[in-house]
């Protein structure tokens, strides 16, 4: 029954993710392309059935919540640093990941981590101490700030990679997991587009060779990752 939900749930995800491309707006400056709300996803959420949850899969959400809120908030830093538009563009993005998160922990009734929103403020110490030294690498120069960028999105991939493939089995988490994935899969690219411009061939800190390869050109899943 399992392997059967599971062939359903790829195939609502799939179709799901055809849908979100269509529904994004562009950005100025060449960006990638990123949608401008979750309405779509959310309706997208409120078809499927909310089932009982795991506690690997409970752990994951609130793991995941933050995760993305330390994106957003290096990224609204790292554009008062440096005025660059990519991380201006993609700390929007990355609010709308962390909502999505608390979406689901809304619709399971679990405590939001998220207990003080200010940028920097984290309830898990381990991601508060990568915060920290992030932004002290990413305040060094322009190239550290877009590395610095590039690798926060290699290790969102990496932790959505194993909640997908061993831990997430209900279709709701599923589908934004898998639009985060797409996004990450985005701004990796437009980070490493800006690295190129800053003459600068970046080297995966976290993915294989292989992976990163596959998602710069392309041949990973683009969907719309907004």
């Amino acid at each position: 029954m399992k392997k059967l939900i599971k062939i359903k749930n790829s195939l609502i995800i799939i179709i799901g993710m055809t849908v979100l491309t269509f529904c994004s707006s562009p950005v100025e400056s060449g960006e990638q392309t990123y949608g401008q709300s979750n309405d779509v996803l959310y309706s997208m959420l409120d078809e499927t059935t909310a089932e009982e949850l795991s506690p690997d899969e409970e752990s994951g959400l609130l793991y995941m919540r933050e995760e993305e809120k330390l994106a957003r908030d290096v990224y609204i830093v790292l554009y008062e640093k440096w005025n660059q538009r990519v991380f201006n563009n993609i700390s929007k993005s990355e609010q709308r990941h962390t909502d999505a998160v608390l979406y689901l922990l809304n619709r399971y009734e679990i405590n939001d981590p998220v207990v003080d929103n200010t940028v920097g403020a984290f309830t898990n110490q381990n991601l508060q101490d990568l915060y920290s030294k992030l932004i002290e690498q990413g305040s060094s120069s322009l190239v550290e700030a877009l590395k610095v960028g590039a690798a926060i999105e290699e290790i969102d991939i990496l932790d959505l990679d194993e909640q997908i493939n061993e831990v997430a089995d209900n279709e709701d988490i599923l589908i934004v997991y898998n639009n985060l994935r797409s996004g990450s899969y985005n701004h990796l690219r437009a980070f490493v587009r800006n690295l190129f411009n800053q003459g600068i061939n970046y080297t995966p800190q976290f993915l294989s060779q292989a992976q990163f390869d596959d998602i710069i050109n392309g041949s990973n899943n683009r969907g719309n990752g907004n």
